[in-house]
């Protein structure tokens, strides 16, 4: 091991490589305690826990490589998307996991804090009025009714281990909880509407695109001014603004 590397780094929580082992260092000791249990708990390929101290978590790394990068192609094969989709369906056919979701929101709470977001966006001349609006009405779709189930809370691409079509594993579980299914779809897709057949295809199931889309606006309306206070690049090519332009 010639270095450190850091994967990602906020004033919440931080993530390092040291060769093989990832020490994952978070201000909220709930969150590690969610993601040791929601790893034991889970019905598919997750990385082995090798300690556990208070706010700091080592675990292993997976084999594999991501299943892509936000922003960039993704080359993994149809068959690795339809087998990431069978994977979540693993999990969300699981039993209900003892805790709730750590975002879990009413309706009314969830379009409240929705809807401030968007007139923050547009007071502060952050994105164009039309293009807040549109989305704004694409992810009312996202309050239609719904059952949770068992699901991972943040599947960002980057998040799912692949190799060849098999899913090595699943990791970055501390917002693991009851939820909703579709939201676990959109973000795993968020920037990649062209893999979502690919992934309904494994996961064997109806699905409301329109309640999709709705989770990818939501998502990344919400998402834009938080990601760039943590130092991220919304604006990048294939990432959420370029998502809610996708809506017009």
């Amino acid at each position: 091991m010639d270095e450190i590397e850091v994967v990602v780094a906020h004033s919440e929580r931080a993530t390092l490589r040291a060769g093989d082992v990832f020490l994952k260092v978070d201000a909220d000791q709930a969150r590690i305690d969610v993601e040791v249990e929601a790893m034991s708990l889970a019905p598919v390929p997750t990385p082995e826990v090798l300690w556990r101290r208070p706010l700091v978590l080592a675990i292993a790394a997976v084999p594999g490589r991501p299943l892509g990068r936000l922003g960039e192609p993704s080359t993994a094969p149809s068959a690795a998307w339809a087998a990431a989709g069978a994977a979540i369906r693993r999990l969300h056919e699981a039993p209900l996991p003892p805790w709730p979701g750590r975002r879990r929101r009413g309706p009314d709470e969830w379009a409240a804090e929705l809807d401030r977001e968007c007139a923050l966006l547009v007071t502060n001349s952050v994105l164009p009025a039309d293009l807040v609006t549109r989305n704004r009405q694409v992810a009312e779709a996202a309050r239609r009714p719904w059952s949770p189930v068992s699901t991972h809370g943040d599947l960002q691409i980057e998040h799912v281990f692949v190799d060849g079509d098999e899913v090595t594993g699943i990791i970055d579980w501390s917002e693991a909880g009851r939820g909703h299914a579709l939201f676990d779809l959109a973000t795993l897709t968020l920037g990649r509407e062209e893999r979502l057949d690919d992934l309904i295809a494994g996961c064997g199931t109806d699905v409301d695109l329109d309640v999709i889309r709705g989770w990818w606006s939501s998502r990344s309306l919400l998402g834009v001014r938080r990601l760039v206070e943590h130092g991220f690049d919304p604006f990048a090519p294939g990432c959420e603004v370029d998502v809610l332009r996708s809506r017009m």
